[in-house]
């Protein structure tokens, strides 16, 4: 026997099966080249030389991770699609006189082919590109630092190892199904048939509460540090009931439309309901993986897109000034001598202070059980920690210009995080009147960066404060804190100056606090949330990939499946109009499902969102609805493009030909 026949007919399986095996090897060349130039990206030492680069590095190499374990479980998903459809040509092998060692050559063969295009295409572009996407990363940064092109023998390395392993793991799973199947098993293939499945309402109900679960989470959760902790336990719960009900829901949608005659005993709406009724098993899990990517793509691509668009509002949120100076146990003389300070270095510097924020204020933290702020000793067994800054209502009306006054029973109250529904609060055993709910502290927006529920309240006197401060810290009040924001009319750089110039001054006269600058972390903002909108992209596209090729398959695998029966349907008069109605109804009344399901879960994870983008300082709720939305549209427009294609094909594999 010729010693090059195995690997022969392995190329001309390759090619006889292109319309399987190419969107596969385009797969593996596009998910190699993304891994490379995240990997290479996530190590290159020119990021060392910008703000906040050690950090930026950090989230790319995280991406990294995620890429590497997605491409992994995706990759063999979709091989075992390919495989799913080429059983019959194995079972001919078997019957022709192969032994199944010859048909594990042949797959070796397949496999080496495989693994020598990816790795080319892929490792050649990914080298290729990292330029480019180095460039852009920049670009979307905002940086300007040299480039110097270097091909990452370390990116490399680990390329070839995660997706060598990839490709023997696929190779060996083909083995093992082949080994385990008996010829007539591999000659039947997809054309067996299966069961009508059951309605399992113990798995409706289950899914149903797992669901809910996970909504009820998303609904009621207020603090951003709640948001974090629970945020991943909602969505397992919602995968979960995602995967319960597209198995259980489906079928109790497809026999419920059975029973209605009307819309049943249709052609078109028989021959796609009972034909999916038979096959829903296989279908459902397809369909739920479809709706979580599409979930996943939505939800990546709108928050990034949000914080990228939103940079100047994050900043500005998180420092509602060009510069905020917060100082500890302040006196009124401390006051003066910072105040000094400030206006001393910025008329040496030739710059004017403008929109001026004063005010001091007591800080204590504190558990917070309904309206009750609870002392410090008592926290064991309580998480719902307060952050809390009192102040008196003198120091309300500087910084407003209002004249309000407080009987001592009386405070107003200004919630970034947490809502006190009472219309009192309670500290040890005094219960002050909410006189009011106000807004227009503006300090309080950096406080929404914090992951616990946060307040200002506004009390008529330091006194009362004094005794507050002493049962919660257990020792004598020694000064306030002191807060001041103001703007600088002169460029970034001469604004750094300062900062720097703030900062030593600070630190001679030995004050405790923090000195902050707008400008001097504008660079590590764009770091940070730069870096995250880059990952989302890349996490995006394999999502975006891994939506469309699963739908391709199951389009195609449905389509090999359906062609006998449709072309028993022509013979006995089904026209090709109605083969493409049957179709087109196939489509709208099950695979739109899944993009409807994802608005569904979006809806319901909105308010965790927020809360959990209130971390990251976007708490501009409409730029981030306007950002979901054009990313819903655009993905729905994207999702219908596929299908539409997708169902063309189906049609040329199901149409009969007299």
């Amino acid at each position: 026997m010729n010693k090059f026949f195995y690997s022969k007919i392995a190329a001309n399986n390759i090619k006889n099966n292109s319309k399987t095996y190419v969107p596969y090897l385009i797969t593996c060349i596009l998910t190699i080249s993304m891994y490379y130039i995240m990997h290479s990206l996530s190590i290159n030492s020119g990021l060392d030389k910008i703000s906040g680069g050690g950090a930026l590095k950090s989230i790319l190499f995280f991406g990294t991770i995620v890429l590497a374990f997605f491409s992994a479980i995706f990759l063999f998903y979709t091989h075992s699609f390919l495989i799913k459809k080429r059983k019959k040509e194995f079972g001919l092998y078997n019957i022709l006189g192969m032994e199944k060692k010859h048909i594990f050559k042949i797959m070796f063969f397949e496999t080496i082919y495989t693994v020598i295009i990816s790795f080319t295409l892929g490792l050649g572009f990914g080298v290729i590109f990292s330029k480019l996407f180095y460039l852009i990363l920049l670009k979307m940064l905002n940086f300007h630092i040299p480039i110097n092109f270097e091909i990452s023998m370390t990116a490399l390395y680990y390329s070839l190892i995660i997706f060598g392993v990839i490709f023997i793991l696929s190779y060996l799973n083909t083995l093992t199904q082949i080994h385990l199947s008996k010829p007539i098993e591999l000659i039947k293939g997809n054309q067996t048939g299966e069961k009508e499945p059951k309605t399992k309402w113990i798995m409706t109900i289950i899914g149903i509460i797992t669901l809910g679960a996970g909504y009820y989470i998303s609904l009621t959760t207020q603090s951003p540090l709640e948001a974090i902790a629970l945020f991943f336990v909602a969505v397992i719960l919602v995968i979960i009931g995602t995967y319960l009900l597209f198995i259980t829901g489906s079928i109790t949608i497809l026999k419920m439309l059975r029973k209605n005659k009307n819309y049943y005993y249709k052609t078109k709406n028989f021959t796609a309901v009972s034909g999916m009724i038979y096959r829903m098993k296989q279908n459902a899990v397809g369909l739920a993986n479809i709706c979580i990517l599409s979930t996943a793509v939505l939800v990546m691509l709108s928050t990034t897109v949000s914080l990228f668009i939103g940079m100047e509002d994050l900043v500005r949120t998180r420092y509602p000034r060009d510069f905020v100076v917060s100082m500890q146990n302040f006196t009124d003389d401390d006051v003066i001598v910072i105040n000094e300070i400030i206006q001393d270095l910025t008329n040496r510097n030739d710059m004017k202070i403008k929109n001026e924020i004063k005010h001091q204020f007591v800080y204590i933290s504190a558990p917070r059980e309904d309206n009750k702020f609870l002392k410090t000793s008592e926290r064991i067994g309580y998480q719902n920690i307060s952050n809390i800054r009192l102040i008196t209502v003198s120091e309300y009306n500087k910084m407003t210009g209002k004249n309000i006054s407080l009987n001592k029973d009386e405070v107003l109250l200004q919630t970034i995080y947490g809502e006190i529904k009472e219309n009192t609060i309670i500290f040890e055993d005094k219960t002050f009147k909410i006189k009011e709910r106000i807004d227009d502290i503006e300090a309080a927006s950096s406080q929404s960066a914090l992951m616990i529920n946060s307040y200002y309240i506004v009390f008529s006197d330091k006194e009362i404060i004094e005794e507050i401060y002493l049962f919660f810290a257990n020792e004598e009040l020694e000064g306030f804190s002191y807060y001041y924001g103001f703007d600088i009319d002169s460029k970034s750089e001469n604004q750094i100056q300062l900062y720097n110039e703030l900062v030593a001054a600070k630190n001679q006269k030995g004050f405790s606090g923090l000195i902050e600058s707008s400008e001097e972390a504008r660079e590590s903002f764009y770091s940070l949330y730069g870096g995250l909108f880059f990952i989302a992209i890349f996490l995006g596209t394999l999502f975006l990939i891994a939506t469309v090729l699963i739908i391709y398959y199951k389009q195609i695998s449905e389509g090999f499946d359906d062609k006998q029966r449709f072309e028993i349907m022509q013979k006995v008069g089904m026209s090709h109009e109605e083969v493409k109605s049957t179709i087109r109804n196939q489509v709208l009344t099950v695979f739109f499902l899944p993009l409807i399901m994802s608005g569904v879960h979006i809806a319901f994870a909105f308010p965790i969102i927020t809360k959990m983008l209130a971390v990251l300082n976007l708490t501009n709720t409409t730029l981030f609805i306007k950002g979901l939305i054009g990313t819903l549209i655009i993905f729905a427009l994207f999702y219908t493009i596929v299908y539409s294609l997708t169902a063309k094909t189906y049609y040329k594999i199901v149409s009969y030909k007299n």
